[in-house]
Parts: structure tokens; C-alpha cells; sequence
């Protein structure tokens, strides 16, 4: 276990070393091969200049350190920001739940007065059906009362003398008791 340790250890050591001089020696030996060419033609230096930019610069590692800790500097101010936005949309969320709990225990007591509201509607509603009921009976009470009223005047007036026209009688015996009245009060009067 020890030893697979010192390994890994040595190799994560020499890596960078490797890497370092691997990058130097190869833009060397570029150099020396190209230099050293003897049957090179001279060529004008906007076709060197395209070749030379055509092949892929590898960055130093310097280079790369420098390139990987902007993009590491940048990503964690998004993070940042993302992060603050979050705790934002946290808090926001929290308010619309507590928001949302006062409004559900106001629907809950506002669904249960309205309950009651409608109980007593139709109780109201009930006892207004009663009362119409009430009403056209004590109607039909007092055209009754009336009605026998009037029919004792009228055999009053007969049994006194009174002289009674026998006017327009209705098919229901009302009117003629009225119309009997009328006229036994006219001949009553004379």
C-alpha cells in the first residue's frame, strides 16, 4: 500500500517536468529540422507564415495555468451569482408559502361563513314561504268573515223590511252578497 502510494506520489511529481521540457524540446527540434534543411527552395514568407499558423500552438503550461484559473475566477463569479439568485428565489418562495397559508386559512373561514350564510338564507326562505302562507289564509279568513258579514246585514235588512234589489249576481255567490249589500245600504238610506 505503501509503495502504490510512493508511486503515485512520484508520478504526480514528475509530470509537470515531463510536460514542461516535453514542450520546449519539441519546438526546438522543429526548429534544427526546418533549419537545417539543405535542399530547402526559399519561399516567401506568406506561404511560411500560413503554414506556420495552420499548426496548433500548444500553450505552455504556465500558460494553461494562467488560462485555466481565469476560466476558474469566472465560473466561480457565475457560481456566485447563481448562488445568490438561488437564495433570491429561496426566500421569495418561502414569502409566497407563508402567503399562501395565511390565504388558505382566510378561503377556509370565509368558505365556512359563507356556509353559514346560505344556512340561514334558506332558513330565511322557509319561514318567507310560512309567513305568504299565513297571510293568504288570514286573506281568505277575512273574505270569509266578510262574506258571512255581509250576508247578515243583508237578512237583517230583509227581516226589518228593507226593500232588497236583486242586482247582476256573480256565479260564485260573492258578488250577489256584495251587490246585496250595495243595494240594501241604498234602500236603507231612504
Amino acid at each position: 500500500m505503501q509503495s502504490i502510494n510512493k508511486t503515485l506520489s512520484l508520478l504526480i511529481m514528475l509530470t509537470p517536468i515531463v510536460l514542461l521540457s516535453g514542450c520546449s524540446s519539441e519546438q526546438k527540434s522543429m526548429q534544427t529540422i526546418a533549419g537545417s534543411d539543405p535542399l530547402e527552395i526559399p519561399q516567401n514568407d506568406s506561404v511560411a507564415r500560413r503554414f506556420r499558423e495552420s499548426t496548433p500552438q500548444n500553450p505552455t503550461a504556465v500558460e494553461s495555468a494562467i488560462e485555466l484559473s481565469e476560466k476558474y475566477a469566472t465560473l466561480s463569479e457565475e457560481a456566485a451569482t447563481l448562488r445568490h439568485e438561488n437564495e433570491g428565489i429561496v426566500a421569495r418562495n418561502k414569502q409566497l408559502e407563508a402567503q399562501a397559508a395565511a390565504l388558505d386559512s382566510q378561503l377556509r373561514q370565509t368558505r365556512k361563513e359563507l356556509a353559514e350564510a346560505n344556512d340561514l338564507l334558506v332558513e330565511m326562505s322557509i319561514e318567507l314561504n310560512n309567513w305568504k302562507t299565513d297571510i293568504l289564509g288570514f286573506r281568505d279568513e277575512m273574505r270569509d268573515a266578510e262574506t258571512a258579514q255581509l250576508e247578515t246585514l243583508f237578512r237583517i235588512l230583509k227581516v226589518l223590511g228593507g226593500q232588497v234589489d236583486a242586482g247582476p249576481a256573480s256565479s260564485d255567490g260573492t258578488g250577489g252578497v256584495g251587490s246585496a249589500a250595495s243595494s240594501s245600504s241604498r234602500s236603507y238610506r231612504e
